[in-house]
């Protein structure tokens, strides 16, 4: 008995020093760019095994996501595909102080259905509507999705745009695009060059030069009001060699951050 009594006080002080542990754990909800999918499939899991924090990815077109955002969704972290869309939230009001970083690059490139499709030449002389016959081409919302945005503007300062339009095929996001390619429900597509690498489907036949569209970034930042030990970590991992593997690995390019040189 008067082991015991011994005992308690030594299991209140094991189980007291396991609740700070417990407390750090946190649920943490991040809003992607679709195009990030097949890197956040391998971030999120190895950021949980790190940290005990769980992450629930979204992942859909920017322009969705950030509108979800200003109708009140409980996002923690935002990670979109062009600048445009972060503009917004952060004049609304939307983003926690100081937590914006441009984080990736990308660029876009013309896809074909199959994995041995012959290479073009995407200049002012290309002719699209041949290319295509009686096909479609393939983008995500010209308007909205930051994919589709890149693209009209590629075709537009190519002088290609007017052209292309009665034949383009507009998909709700940039792999919904790259799923019409790969299905052979479209010829022609055009995606970021990410997303073309994570599909032995679809063959690159050529890559809009970067001065025919504005540079494609990436911006992540935190949301406001949802500080928390658990963002503040997934923010500083984003730019960690963990991250910055699986990022490089799908083809994307890390923007240097100051102070770090790379």
């Amino acid at each position: 008995m008067h082991f015991a009594r011994r005992l308690r006080p030594a299991l209140a002080a094991m189980l007291l020093s396991a609740l700070p542990l417990a407390a750090q754990a946190e649920e943490l909800v991040v809003f992607a760019a679709a195009s990030l999918k097949n890197a956040m499939d391998e971030i999120a899991p190895a950021f949980e095994a790190q940290t005990g924090h769980e992450v629930t990815v979204s992942l859909a077109g920017s322009s969705a996501l950030a509108r979800q955002i200003q109708q009140g969704a409980p996002a923690d972290v935002f990670i979109s595909a062009n600048e445009g869309w972060m503009d917004t939230l952060e004049e609304d009001g939307l983003l926690a102080p100081g937590s914006r970083v441009d984080l990736l690059r990308n660029s876009i490139v013309l896809i074909a259905h199959g994995a041995e499709a012959a290479p073009v030449e995407i200049t002012p002389a290309l002719d699209l509507p041949t290319l295509l016959g009686d096909g479609r081409l393939a983008m995500a919302l010209v308007d909205a999705v930051p994919a589709g945005i890149y693209g009209k503007a590629a075709l537009e300062s190519l002088g290609l745009w007017d052209k292309a339009l009665p034949q383009v095929a507009q998909a709700d996001n940039v792999r919904a695009a790259l799923a019409l390619v790969s299905t052979g429900e479209a010829p022609l597509g055009i995606v970021y060059a990410t997303d073309a690498a994570a599909d032995d489907k679809v063959s690159v036949i050529g890559t809009f030069p970067e001065d025919s569209h504005p540079p494609i970034v990436y911006p992540v930042a935190g949301l406001a009001g949802r500080d928390s030990a658990a963002g503040a970590a997934f923010l500083d991992y984003l730019h960690g060699p963990e991250a910055r593997a699986a990022f490089e690995a799908q083809g994307f390019v890390m923007v240097p951050q100051p102070g770090t040189g790379g």
